[in-house]
């Protein structure tokens, strides 16, 4: 008989203290009754980084990612953050939540999880030796919540671990195995009405009793529910489509927006009248970026080139979504010399640089793109992002940022590019202050007030 580890006074330790990994640590943290025995449970958490810098923040109770309230971490006395590989040996539970991007040319960057796994593969192995003198004879379980292709976790995750630990998977002695699982996050980064225990779990396991405590594991925190998947696979996929799915509906709607510019439509006018039908999907027209959407479909055109099929409309979509930017850009420049601006004179200023609104994530951030694009043509630029972190954008993208716009400037073009709350909150002389006589507004998210004449996508 397999013998899992005590559901409630579990230890649980999670690997990457980022968006996904820290608000399911605290999760898990919360001293409440479990609904399956009825008691409170006495779990003990661990918050494992390599990045110092990030644990020390942690520590002192901020969170650089604002996806955490105020207070939270100090309340948590069960939660412990720490980079000590050896602190995982008494680890009963780990869940890997590391980031899964992709390379220069597009293919997936397992990187991070294949060390990720190596860390786990050791902590087992140290497990192994303390629990043997310990008499302990409960069974780890190992769980991936990090986006990856359709078999990524069989066929890449659990021969690193067998290989690292010397332990087998779903061996029957709990001494000389392990189990394993797979349930992606669906964390929205930004979001405060969606989080996690509002938002159902996907659950799969290495076999149907590993499944079952799994599912009991997430259940115990997922208000919402669980849904089991036959596969680890199938929960694989299913995270992948998510998001392709998302890249090519708004693909399809950047292209509207291309056509009905050259039509003299507004876009947004044509999808406030298409949504008045009840199953018309009102997706809207914008830069695609980010560690998901624009991320996500990459991973599944490269598996299906490694099974012979080569992707057709995920790869189109893609195409459209990548040079969207590109595009943008050079609509902006015609209006300015459609407008006799002479384009190394003229001073925009760009509002929004992350790669969403109230998020401080500049991760694959299209903007870049954009604020590259327009800079090839000579034009001077201002970036503002309130909640960005101009350390940050300096070291991954080179360019210089403000927080704060200087209300003495005045410019040839405004192009508003992330719907931050704070340019929501804007009133039209807000605008108005920002422009010279002639001046142009580009609006990508549709806030700007339309008597102010606007470019919209």
């Amino acid at each position: 008989m397999k013998i899992f580890p005590d559901l409630n006074k579990c230890k649980i330790a999670i690997l990457g203290m980022g968006y996904v990994g820290l608000p399911l640590a605290l999760e898990f943290s919360k001293k409440i009754k479990c609904p399956h025995t009825n008691k409170i449970f006495e779990r003990n958490i661990l918050g494992f980084d390599i990045n110092e810098k990030r644990l020390s923040e942690l520590k002192s109770g901020h969170d650089s990612t604002n996806e955490v309230e105020k207070g939270l971490l100090k309340r948590a006395n069960n939660l412990l953050f720490t980079s000590d590989i050896t602190q995982l040996f008494s680890a009963d539970v780990f869940i890997v939540t590391v980031p899964t991007p992709i390379d220069k040319v597009k293919n997936p960057d397992l990187s991070f999880l294949q060390k990720a796994t190596t860390t786990v593969g050791i902590a087992l192995k140290g497990r192994t030796k303390i629990n043997s003198k310990k008499n302990n004879h409960s069974a780890p379980i190992i769980i991936y919540e990090s986006t990856v292709y359709p078999g990524a976790t069989e066929e890449i995750c659990i021969p690193i671990l067998e290989k690292e630990s010397n332990l087998k998977l779903n061996s029957k002695e709990p001494q000389k195995g392990f189990f394993c699982g797979y349930s992606p996050e669906r964390i929205n980064p930004g979001d405060k009405e969606h989080k996690i225990s509002s938002i159902t779990k996907v659950i799969s396991g290495s076999d149907e009793e590993s499944t079952l405590w799994i599912n009991s594991l997430y259940s115990s925190i997922i208000d919402a529910g669980t849904y089991i998947a036959p596969s680890i696979k199938v929960a694989e996929a299913a995270k992948v489509i998510e998001n392709t799915q998302r890249d090519l509906n708004i693909a399809l709607i950047n292209e509207l927006a291309i056509i009905f510019k050259k039509l003299n439509i507004d876009t947004l006018d044509v999808l406030e009248a298409a949504s008045t039908k009840w199953n018309f999907m009102k997706f809207k027209p914008g830069l695609v970026g980010g560690h998901c959407i624009g991320v996500d479909p990459y991973y599944l055109i490269h598996k299906a080139s490694e099974v012979g099929y080569h992707s057709q409309v995920i790869l189109s979509g893609r195409k459209i979504n990548d040079e969207m930017s590109d595009w943008v850009a050079e609509q902006l420049i015609l209006e300015l010399v459609k407008k006799n601006f002479k384009i190394s004179e003229s001073k925009i200023i760009v509002l929004g640089l992350t790669f969403k609104e109230d998020c401080p994530d500049l991760r694959n951030t299209r903007v870049v793109n954009l604020v590259r694009k327009l800079s090839s043509y000579g034009a001077e630029l201002d970036i503002i992002d309130p909640i960005a972190d101009k350390k940050m954008a300096k070291k991954m993208y080179s360019l210089n940022i403000k927080n704060q716009i200087n209300a003495k400037s005045k410019y040839s073009a405004v192009l508003l590019t992330v719907s931050h709350r704070q340019f929501i909150n804007f009133k039209i002389e807000d605008w108005e202050n920002l422009i010279v006589k002639n001046g142009i507004f580009m609006d990508l998210k549709g806030i700007i007030p339309r008597e102010l004449l606007p470019f919209r996508l």
